[in-house]
């Protein structure tokens, strides 16, 4: 296992997460950390439907936030979000259950870019997230 600072990228990413009141919220679990890499799911509840008894927007595009934070500070490099897109391709309904998968695509000194998919329990793909990160340098852990 690769460390940094001999703190491992899953030591990182569950101190971020024991943090991250949101994350723990959403219901996220953590199912696989790797440098630059996360898997993540969670289950779609009623409280996270809108009008239209769609899932909102924003629990995608938080389920998807937070793969890429994973991601893109499991190298123990605080990092944070320079610019964010999402597409919605499918809508997300009450018991879904959401995966969210983050794979870097670049990893500079100072920023850093990911592609996250999310799916749902029928491996449809629900959206497409793209993030760009800014590394501070400072550590998390």
């Amino acid at each position: 296992m690769e460390t940094i600072n001999m703190v491992s990228h899953r030591q990182v990413v569950d101190q971020m997460m024991k943090q991250d009141a949101f994350s723990q919220w959403l219901g996220i679990e953590i199912l696989e950390i790797k440098e630059g890499y996360s898997r993540i799911r969670m289950v779609v509840r009623k409280e996270m439907v809108n009008g239209f008894n769609i899932a909102h927007g924003g629990i995608a595009f938080s389920l998807a936030d937070s793969a890429f934070a994973f991601a893109c500070n499991n190298r123990n490099n605080l990092s944070v979000a320079l610019d964010v897109t999402i597409t919605f391709t499918k809508q997300v309904v009450i018991g879904d259950t959401l995966l969210a998968e983050a794979k870097e695509v670049h990893n500079g000194k100072s920023t850093g870019v990911y592609l996250i998919t999310i799916h749902n329990q029928r491996n449809e793909q629900v959206a497409l997230f793209k993030g760009t990160c800014f590394r501070t340098g400072k550590t998390l852990v």
